[in-house]
């Protein structure tokens, strides 16, 4: 049986405001190499892997380095020339659910129907918001590092890419004001199999964590604004 060698790169992301609490996002990047399917790899906790737990594999890029610099190249001549046409406003709908306490989301391929965690009354048959907004990220950081890995030509073979979120439910129930409504750590970890330089990794990972946009807009949020009217 093979042993993965395996190195881990940290680099934290600083906290950041929200109201007058901070988020802490850190993410950990475990790179094996030589890694055998039958070998277990470690998690950034020393432990198992978690259920429920929002994880995606990393698999081999189908589209080379020159493909998607074909496929990009015109939209970053667009964009250069004209900033406005870079401005996309994306769109999210959900319709309230006529039993029970849920809220049914298209996302585009399937229809989510989320509902109550269990730590708050639900009965854990319905998705969490809580659990998709980290599978967003697990998403947006997977294709990001893809996409750079491809476009520099930085060989990884596979991975997964994990991430967790600490939630006080307190806040949320309205059980104490002085617990923050919301997320106040989330962890993000990449395992990779990949025989990349450590030159590479480092600027694989980094400018993944600089383009993913779910990951920028937790580290640094955004303004939100909330509408409603009678139908």
């Amino acid at each position: 049986m093979i042993k993965p060698n395996v190195s881990i790169y940290r680099r934290a992301g600083g906290g950041c405001p929200s109201g007058d609490h901070a988020l802490s996002l850190n993410c950990v990047y475990l790179v094996t190499r030589s890694l055998d399917s039958k070998t277990p790899s470690p998690h950034p906790d020393g432990g198992q892997s978690t259920p429920g737990v929002p994880r995606c594999l990393v698999r081999s890029a189908p589209v080379d380095s020159q493909a998607l610099r074909a496929a990009q190249r015109p939209l970053k001549d667009a964009y250069q020339d004209n900033p406005g046409r870079a401005l996309v406003t994306l769109t999210a709908q959900g319709v309230l659910g006529n039993q029970g306490i849920s809220c049914s989301v298209a996302t585009g391929t399937a229809l989510a129907v989320a509902g109550l965690h269990p730590a708050s009354g639900g009965d854990g048959t319905l998705a969490c918001s809580g659990d998709m907004l980290l599978q967003a990220l697990v998403a947006c950081a997977g294709v990001t590092l893809r996409a750079v890995a491809t476009s520099l030509e930085i060989p990884v073979a596979g991975g997964t890419i994990r991430a967790e979120g600490d939630l006080d439910f307190r806040g949320t129930l309205g059980v104490s004001k002085q617990v923050p409504v919301g997320f106040t750590a989330i962890r993000l970890a990449f395992e990779l199999d990949t025989d990349a330089t450590a030159e590479q990794l480092d600027t694989l990972l980094r400018l993944t964590e600089r383009y993913c946009v779910v990951l920028q807009s937790l580290a640094s949020p955004v303004p939100a604004t909330l509408s409603g009217r009678a139908t």
